[in-house]
């Protein structure tokens, strides 16, 4: 049994070379007699009046390059055509069961069928490859063909754009009266198609179109393929769109900075800066068209908020940076303002009802001011504010005793706005004769309570008695208080215009707050409203 299969080996082997050499020499003979009469110039039919069918199919194997700034398409096709030669027709028992044949596809005629919107400006992209003859006639040529063809692009919702390109296939000069084409299927094969890494294929539909063109009478007809592409749009999503946030997310913090800061202006023009590259970026590669595209339109919306965040910037820190000069602010302002808005954009302060209390009213003296008047008395000063009695200190020299002289508890202090100061003057007294101590005493009481600065002395060399006392009543000229009531009411004057000044720009620095923070909630609003927006687009 093994020796029976080996020899059946040997004889296939030897029998293998003798039909191909036998199928070799039927091939040419048979190419030999299919082309002795034959021409490849006319129509190969039998009649002139016969229409000849050429089935065509379209297998898209790669998209090569989409040029949106020149609208040109670049894909790989296979372009397959069958139809039919009444001329190349033989029976098969003739020449060994021969039934077909590949032959160089410039032996016998083709279809003058082209791209008719092809971009290429060589039209030299298809590849001479052989046909393949069969017995009944039947001539079918694969062709592959890198293609250039002509699209129109709509950047409108660029990157999230879905585009349709037509390659439109017919024959240059032959009418639907000689020549018809049919589709092979009812769109292009995407079976063999390479990923490509920027589009996504939806579909490549085929349509049968008939024209009629101006030129001519006769019926022209095409096969035109629709190529449905979608853009992947994470490329640009992470490299312009979601930078271009990022930027924009800036513009609203502006609002936050601190006037005193003194960025508040330069961070807006460099947000409107960077948004101005990006801009660039994006015109770069779109075609110079009306329809601007819907991330052009996110970059001009962003710098038309950069710009008008930085113009009220300039405004809000002239409000700012008022001076003591600037008038007050206007009730209107005050009672929507301060008092409406600043509730809204949660603006609330430390001493927010001190500063507004000051605003209507003299502000009053502070603790420290108050303890510096009352060391001031205790120095010996002799005052009568308002009518009131404020007692000096009365000294005794050569003994030191002091005896400090208190205000009247009977009346009540009450501190108004203006402020009158006497001052009592007394001569000097003799103390001389026989006066009672008692007496003395008295008088020294009566005259601490008037608020006279009074000082006990004792007799000089001896001329005076020891239980006798003489009291001196320092006096002052008028003139030096008159000095001092004026320079009193110019500190007065000074201090009370200064604080005033201080409550005014409070108050005007306030109100450039309040617009920073309702400005800057108004603009994160617009900020995540058109975020939300162009990215609704993508879903």
């Amino acid at each position: 049994m093994e020796l029976r299969c080996r020899t059946a080996a040997v004889l296939l082997l030897l029998l293998v070379p003798g039909c191909l050499c036998a199928h070799g020499r039927f091939a040419q003979k048979l190419l030999n007699d299919l082309f002795s009469n034959y021409t490849n110039a006319l129509r190969p039919v039998e009649d002139t009046d016969h229409i000849i069918n050429v089935t065509l199919q379209i297998t898209l194997s790669q998209i090569i390059d989409m040029d949106e700034r020149n609208q040109i398409l670049s894909t790989y096709l296979w372009v397959r055509q069958v139809w039919m030669d009444a001329f190349l027709t033989w029976r098969k028992e003739d020449y060994d069961g021969l039934d077909t044949i590949r032959i160089p596809s410039s032996y016998v005629w083709r279809p003058d069928i082209v791209l008719y919107n092809s971009a290429d400006d060589e039209f030299s992209s298809s590849m001479e490859t052989n046909v393949v003859l069969r017995n009944d006639g039947q001539v079918m040529w694969d062709q592959p063909a890198i293609t250039k063809s002509s699209c129109s692009v709509d950047v409108a919702f660029f990157p999230f754009d879905v585009q349709q390109c037509h390659l439109t296939f017919g024959s240059w000069t032959h009418n639907g009266n000689q020549m018809d084409l049919f589709n092979a299927l009812d769109s292009a094969d995407l079976a063999d198609f390479v990923p490509n890494v920027e589009w996504e294929v939806l579909g490549m539909p085929a349509k049968k179109n008939v024209i009629l063109y101006g030129c001519c009478s006769d019926p022209y007809p095409d096969i035109t393929f629709t190529l449905h592409l979608k853009r992947r749009a994470s490329f640009y999503i992470f490299n312009l769109l979601i930078p271009c946030m990022m930027i924009s997310f800036l513009a609203p913090l502006g609002f936050y900075l601190p006037a005193d800061s003194g960025e508040k202006v330069s961070l807006g023009v460099t947000v409107l800066l960077a948004l101005t590259v990006f801009q660039l970026l994006v015109a770069e590669s779109m075609p110079p068209s009306e329809s601007v595209p819907l991330i052009g339109k996110y970059y001009i919306a962003t710098m038309t908020m950069v710009t008008a965040s930085t113009a009220l910037t300039i405004f809000i820190m002239n409000i700012h940076h008022c001076g003591p000069e600037a008038r007050s602010v206007p009730k209107w302002a005050e009672r929507f303002i301060l008092n409406y808005l600043a509730r809204i954009c949660f603006v609330n302060e430390v001493g927010e009802s001190c500063l507004r209390g000051a605003s209507s009213k003299k502000q009053p003296l502070s603790r420290e001011e108050s303890d510096n008047q009352s060391s001031s008395r205790g120095r010996g000063a002799s005052w009568d504010v308002n009518g009131q009695a404020w007692g000096g200190r009365v000294e005794e020299e050569g003994t030191g005793e002091s005896v400090r002289m208190e205000q009247d508890v009977t009346q009540e202090t009450v501190w108004k706005e203006d402020l009158f100061i006497t001052v009592d003057h007394s001569e000097e007294e003799g103390a001389a004769g026989s006066r009672e101590e008692g007496e003395e005493e008295s008088t020294a009481e009566s005259e601490g309570r008037r608020g006279a600065n009074v000082e006990e002395k004792k007799g000089v060399g001896g001329a005076v008695e020891e239980n006798q006392r003489e009291i001196l009543v320092r006096t002052r000229c008028v003139c030096q208080h008159q000095r001092l009531l004026k320079s009193v009411e110019y500190i007065a004057n000074s201090y009370q215009d200064q604080r005033t000044a201080q409550v005014r720009i409070a108050e005007w620095r306030k109100v450039a707050k309040v617009m920073d923070r309702f400005f800057m909630w108004l603009f994160f609003i617009m900020f995540f409203f058109m975020s939300f927006m162009i990215l609704g687009k993508a879903i």
